[in-house]
Parts: structure tokens; sequence; C-alpha cells
């Protein structure tokens, strides 16, 4: 008896789950993406979300390899440009729903003087930070700023590559390198183990596109969450987690 009252459970429990929608969005929007979900939930019952973060050009490379991915969420242009010319997404589609700005930090205790980018080649700089360029949008924005500012060539052999910008923001916060390339809504997670140095000058300005994945199943619950994104909750939720409208 009890397994038939186990299984009645299971069943209405999958039945009120009609339709999961598979986000896949850029690392740095994990908890805000987290907290809107929650929220998109309570006004869509029938929908569950869920997410699959990390760098957006491995991320575009999966869906464009047959991952079964509904949403596509990007925090670059580029991205997202690529994606249309694999046909993952259709140009129509794509809304731009937040910005960012990107921060160069260091550890809290550090006493370090970087005022500039040009400091990063003091000697007491020995390694920094930053998202692998040809995936880690966080990292194309760096690297764009350093070939503008002439650095590029000079500074290269200091950088310590990394898979997504959150785990540029985890190498700094453990001290194991002497700074960082970040969102400024990265830095703000972490305030008690890093400071932002300066706000860097970005070449394109930082905005995250998002659009329909053509090959989803879920296109209607798809439409919804990214119409979601733009509503004054949502807008309200990415502002607290240090994003731009």
């Amino acid at each position: 008896m009890k397994s038939l009252f186990f299984l009645f459970g299971f069943l209405l429990q999958s039945a009120a789950w009609s339709a999961d929608l598979t986000v896949s969005a850029a690392a740095s929007l994990t908890q805000a993406f987290q907290d809107i979900s929650a929220q998109f939930e309570t006004q869509n019952p029938e929908t569950k979300v869920k997410f699959n973060f990390g760098a957006s050009g491995a991320l575009m490379q999966q869906i464009a390899n047959g991952a079964p991915v509904d949403v596509f969420a990007s925090a670059d242009a580029d991205t997202m440009d690529k994606a249309v010319a694999k046909g993952v997404v259709a140009a129509a589609d794509i809304k731009v729903f937040t910005t960012n700005k990107l921060v160069l930090i260091v550890p809290a205790q550090s006493k370090a003087n970087l005022q500039q980018l040009a400091d990063l080649k003091k000697p007491e700089f020995k390694r920094f930070a930053m998202g692998t360029p040809a995936s880690v949008p966080a990292g194309s924005y760096a690297k764009d700023a350093l070939e503008k500012a002439g650095l590029w060539l000079e500074l290269k052999d200091k950088i310590i590559n990394t898979t997504n910008v959150r785990q540029a923001l985890d190498y700094v916060s453990r001290d194991e390198v002497d700074a960082g390339f970040v969102y400024a809504s990265d830095a703000l997670l972490m305030q008690d183990k890093v400071k932002v140095a300066f706000q860097v000058a970005t070449v394109k300005p930082i905005h995250y596109p998002v659009a329909r994945v053509v090959g989803s199943t879920q296109q209607s619950a798809a439409q919804k969450f990214i119409e979601f994104l733009q509503t004054p909750k949502a807008q309200a939720i990415l502002k607290k987690y240090g994003f731009g409208s």
C-alpha cells in the first residue's frame, strides 16, 4: 500500500511540472538567475527551470553540438552572433536584458597600489587571472582593453587563464594570484575577500543578450522566461546583484 501511495505522489509531482525549461547561461548570472527562476516558477507553476552555467563560448558550442537547451543567455554580443551564424538561435529573437562593467580586483588584504592597467607591469604583480579570451567573454573584454592600451604582448606571460569568470574570482579570493579581471557583479559577491582596484574601460559595452534556442521543444515556456527577464521584478533582482539595466 505504501508503495502505491508513493507512486501516486510521484505521478502527481510529475504532472505538476509539465514543462522542464533548460537554460544555458553565462556563469556571472548564476545567483541572479537562480533568484529570478524562483520568482518565474511562482508565476508559472507548470514550468520548472533547470540551469547550465558556464563560459558563454563553451555553452554555445554545446548547444551547437546538440545539447538539449531551450534558452541561451550570453555575457556578450559576439558569442550570440556566433550562435546565429551556427543556426543555434534566430537573430530576430535576440533581446538584450542587462549590462555589466569590467573591473580589476585584488585580494582584500592586498596593499598593492593598482590604479591603471599599466601598473600590472610592476614587478610585484607576478600573476593575474582572466577568462580564456576565446571562450570567456570577460577574458575577451580584458584582452581587448589590454591590446588597446598597448600592454597585451608585454603582459600575456603573466596571465593565468580560467575556464570562466567565476574561476578568476576564486583565484583572487584565495590569494592565488595578485589580481584578476571580473565583472562588477562578481566582485560584489565576495566583498569580504576581494576589493575593486578600478573599473576597466572596455572597447565594447558589456551587454547580455538572450534568445530561444531554435531546436527547443519548449518554445512557449522559453519565450515566457525571456519576457520575464525584462519585467521590473527580474530587473530589480539583477540590480541587486550588481547588473545594469
